[in-house]
């Protein structure tokens, strides 16, 4: 009866030892299993979370930039190896300004400037000007003059400036500029098509219209 009495004690003694370990054993199984799943739950968040979207400002903008090509002496990357003159005239949409520009002897003008802004005109820009006109602006080298380097800023403008500026000219005219987002307007008539092309000596705004000092 003494011994059975005592093997019952020893019994319960050992399960209650026992015990202790093994909830100890599912506590850390239990904790294991709740960090993995913290774990899982913040990378699978970190993972969908959305990528920061930025503005490519420090790029070309604007519906005319996709004519230019690709690739050769035309393009972003073959424009901003030259000084803009030259740049300008591997880009078939403004021969009528680089015309302008040899007729008015301006070549080296442009190409030995540093850090300018060049407002360009696109031939349909030149097309709105009545035949005549033009003729006789080509023909005057002293106005022709003015009027080229009245899209001449002498210093590289970013789009961040454009939104509400207003820049002195090579001309020594003032040249106004407004918009946001891409948009921008020059002299409250010009449209910027294609901005912030890249040359190697000046920040280039391709536009719709030509520029005619009023001063």
């Amino acid at each position: 009866m003494n011994t059975r009495h005592f093997r019952r004690i020893a019994l319960a003694v050992s399960a209650a030892a026992v015990l202790p370990l093994a909830l100890t054993a599912c506590s850390g199984d239990s904790d294991t299993s709740t960090s993995g799943s913290d774990a899982g739950s913040a990378k699978a968040s970190s993972s969908s979370a959305p990528a920061e979207e930025t503005m490519p400002m420090d790029q070309p903008f604007g519906p005319a930039c996709s004519t230019v090509p690709k690739d050769g002496a035309g393009s972003f990357d073959g424009m901003a190896k030259d000084p803009v003159a030259t740049a300008a005239s591997h880009n078939p949409a403004l021969s009528t300004l680089v015309t302008a520009v040899k007729q008015a002897g301006l070549v080296d003008t442009l190409n030995n400037a540093q850090d300018i802004t060049v407002f360009a005109p696109t031939n349909d820009a030149f097309a709105k000007i009545p035949k005549a006109d033009l003729d006789k602006l080509l023909a005057d080298k002293e106005q022709l003059t003015k009027v080229l380097t009245s899209h001449v800023v002498g210093q590289k403008l970013t789009p961040k400036q454009l939104e509400k500026g207003s820049f002195d000219t090579l001309a020594k005219t003032k040249l106004t500029t407004s918009g946001s987002d891409m948009t921008y307007t020059v002299n409250d008539s010009a449209k910027v098509v294609c901005g912030n092309v890249p040359t190697a000596n000046a920040t280039v705004y391709i536009i719709d219209t030509v520029l005619m000092p009023m001063n």
